[in-house]
């Protein structure tokens, strides 16, 4: 009976000895670089569409609702027939689809917040703004799934972009540029606000007045003058017409230059302060 703590304690030294020369022998894993931890989170974000799928239902079932009752219900009485219409409205339905889906950022980020999954981010040895770049980055895989359901279904119901396919591409390819710096913003928002319901509803109360007050549906020229004055500098028709014309082939340099310009003032302001929001929100 004497013996036995003896024993047990000239095990226990022996095992942390043999912890120590393992620990000691084994290389120490070298720090992940900002591009390889950035790309990881990228494709966290995109898993989170894997396993929750009906989180993409709001931003294509409602695009495409939006189409088939605007081109089928209005087409006649706006443009004089369902196929002109459908010509016009598809590029702004495409503009429409994609930056709803940025308001998703936002939240994503104000859920991972209130669950403290960003404690645990920041905790982490990796470069710090990596979660919030990555997060965003995998969100354009979700805004560019968005952009080709709504150019799917308008080439099933008889659309036919002047352009072609470069010019399809060109436009998508712009719209999720768009999308990226819009992200910024909900992603501010999203660390602002306390949880991921008023997220949402904050930033749909933003998004569909300036998509609803642009020419996504109708020309500006059938408008009050008031209206129409607001319309024409709103970003979401300049996007809108840009889209058109990369899609037709009569595409503007100026409103091409004016939506990137755009894009990467709001990516200027609204990063750095999601990234210092996020660094300081406890």
């Amino acid at each position: 009976m004497s013996t036995m703590p003896s024993t047990k304690t000239d095990q226990d030294a022996v095992a942390e000895l043999g912890l120590r020369k393992a620990i000691a022998s084994t290389e120490r894993p070298s720090r992940p670089g900002p591009v390889s931890v950035t790309l990881t989170f990228g494709w966290r974000g995109m898993l989170k569409v894997k396993h929750v799928p009906e989180q993409l239902l709001d931003v294509t079932i409602t695009p495409v609702m939006f189409v088939l009752m605007f081109t089928y219900l209005f087409g006649g009485a706006i443009a004089g027939s369902t196929g002109e219409y459908l010509q016009y409205i598809l590029p702004g339905i495409l503009v429409m689809s994609v930056l709803f889906t940025t308001v998703y950022s936002g939240v994503a980020l104000n859920t991972d917040l209130t669950k403290g999954v960003v404690d645990r981010f920041r905790s982490l040895p990796i470069w710090p703004p990596a979660p919030l770049v990555g997060s965003v980055l995998g969100d354009s895989v979700r805004y560019l799934l968005a952009g080709t359901v709504i150019i799917v279904l308008g080439l099933v119901l008889g659309y036919r972009p002047g352009a072609g396919v470069v010019g399809v591409l060109a436009a998508l390819a712009l719209v999720v540029v768009f999308a990226f710096g819009l992200s910024w913003v909900f992603t501010t928002l999203g660390l602002l606000l306390r949880s991921p319901n008023a997220v949402m509803n904050a930033g749909f109360m933003g998004i569909f007045p300036l998509t609803f007050l642009s020419n996504v549906f109708v020309e500006p020229e059938t408008l009050p003058s008031g209206l129409e004055a607001f319309v024409n500098v709103n970003p979401i028709s300049i996007l809108a017409d840009a889209s058109r014309g990369l899609m037709d082939g009569t595409a503007q340099i100026g409103d091409i230059a004016i939506v990137l310009a755009t894009a990467a003032v709001l990516t200027a302001i609204f990063a750095p302060l999601t990234s210092r929001l996020y660094r300081t929100r406890a």
